[in-house]
């Protein structure tokens, strides 16, 4: 244990033991700058601003195609109906051709009959009064037609 001692209080042993000591509080003092200083890189920070630019950059093109694929779905949406009703007015072309549907229709909409056939038209009685007073409305001057608009809007007054 002599020799252990000795080896203690040596300045070589007291040197060694010193430089180990000032290693250790050198190696802390870096790990904690390095733990307060930010992640945030040269390198990243320039990885960022290419990236924020791309998406600027291709924000208004990208806006545009979806919106111009919208348009084109609507186009198509429409050529569609179109044709459809292409395929209504051919087929009613077709049975206008067909001398029997012609007739039907001819006697239905322009109520004409067949010779010896006797044509009755059944008039409903409430639109007939309504007709009625719209032509009195109208066999009267203008200026009476008036006057009585100015009646009716003084008595709704009261």
């Amino acid at each position: 244990m002599a020799v252990k001692d000795r080896d203690r209080f040596s300045t070589a042993t007291r040197l060694k033991l010193l430089g180990e000591q000032t290693a250790a509080r050198v190696y802390r003092s870096q790990t904690k700058r390095q733990a307060r200083r930010s992640r945030l890189t040269g390198r990243a920070a320039l990885l960022a601003l290419v990236l924020c630019s791309l998406i600027v950059a291709l924000a208004y093109p990208i806006r545009q195609y979806v919106s111009q694929r919208a348009a084109i779905a609507d186009l198509e949406r429409q050529q569609q109906q179109a044709r459809a009703r292409v395929e209504q007015l051919r087929d009613l072309k077709a049975r206008w051709q067909d001398d029997a549907y012609a007739k039907q229709q001819i006697r239905e909409r322009l109520h004409y009959v067949m010779p010896g056939e006797t044509g009755y038209v059944v008039i409903d009685p409430d639109v007939a009064k309504q007709s009625r007073t719209d032509l009195g409305v109208a066999t009267r001057p203008w200026y009476a037609n008036v006057w009585d608009g100015v009646d009716k809007s003084d008595h709704s007054d009261r």
